[in-house]
């Protein structure tokens, strides 16, 4: 009787596990992946493309810092994304009003990237992005690699979470008594060590944890993750080429 072989591509088409004990038909899970990995491509091309327009076009930008309406509105868009959070938790899974909040989370997040980005040399956005891409594909396959291998990150969550908020509190004190150019790169680099660990703590819960159902809120946390770590180090490259 012939025996049949599988090709090397079979391991990608999910004919084994991605991790040791894996209960779950790996094909369904590999489906699931491509499948969050697919709207997070489209949300950063999205991004890309609404922040040239706003880098590019530079009455736009003018008009958010030299008006007060641009102001308000500046504001505004900062607000937005964390609205959106609220009904896009209850809509997650209703088609298509979770596409519809997912893009307005997106073009809103976009507008506030392209205004950072507006008034930062094409040097230092080229630095952070380089930089952002080779950090992300990297994390992203070591997360695949250890979780073939027995690895779990889930213990990340709390401490992520902790450093999250000292971050935060780092950000206000940085907001009310300005410490400087060294204060504002080590900021930076506080941030983009955080986000590097997100970037693994949600590859692993992509892998291991998500539900089917929940490809909105993993997408979600991807995306916060890379553009999170491009701001970051896009501060940490403008404070040390100014």
């Amino acid at each position: 009787m012939w025996q049949r072989t599988f090709p090397k591509s079979d391991v990608e088409a999910g004919a084994r596990p991605l991790y040791p004990m894996m209960l779950e038909n790996p094909q369904l899970r590999w489906a699931f992946i491509r499948k969050i990995y697919s709207i997070v491509a489209v949300q950063l091309l999205l991004t890309i493309a609404v922040a040239a327009v706003v880098v590019t076009v530079h009455p736009i930008a003018y008009f958010f810092v030299s008006t007060g309406a641009g102001l308000a509105l500046y504001i505004v868009l900062i607000f937005v994304p964390f609205i959106v959070l609220c009904p896009l938790y209850y809509y997650h899974q209703r088609h298509p009003v979770n596409y519809l909040l997912l893009g307005v989370f997106t073009v809103s997040l976009a507008f506030v990237v392209g205004l950072t980005c507006a008034f930062t040399s094409g040097k230092v956005i080229l630095e952070s992005v380089i930089l952002t891409t080779v950090v992300v594909v990297s994390l992203t396959l070591y997360t695949f690699w250890a979780a073939k291998r027995g690895y779990d990150f889930n213990f990340l969550g709390p401490f992520l979470f902790g450093a999250i908020l000292v971050l935060m509190v780092f950000a206000l004190i940085q907001i009310l008594f300005p410490l400087g150019r060294l204060s504002v790169m080590i900021y930076g680099l506080l941030a983009s060590l955080i986000f590097c660990g997100y970037i693994i703590y949600d590859t692993d819960n992509l892998i291991k944890r998500y539900s089917y159902d929940e490809y909105i809120w993993a997408a979600v946390s991807l995306y916060l993750d890379v553009i999170n770590l491009f701001l970051a180090l896009l501060t940490v490259f403008r404070a040390a080429d100014s």
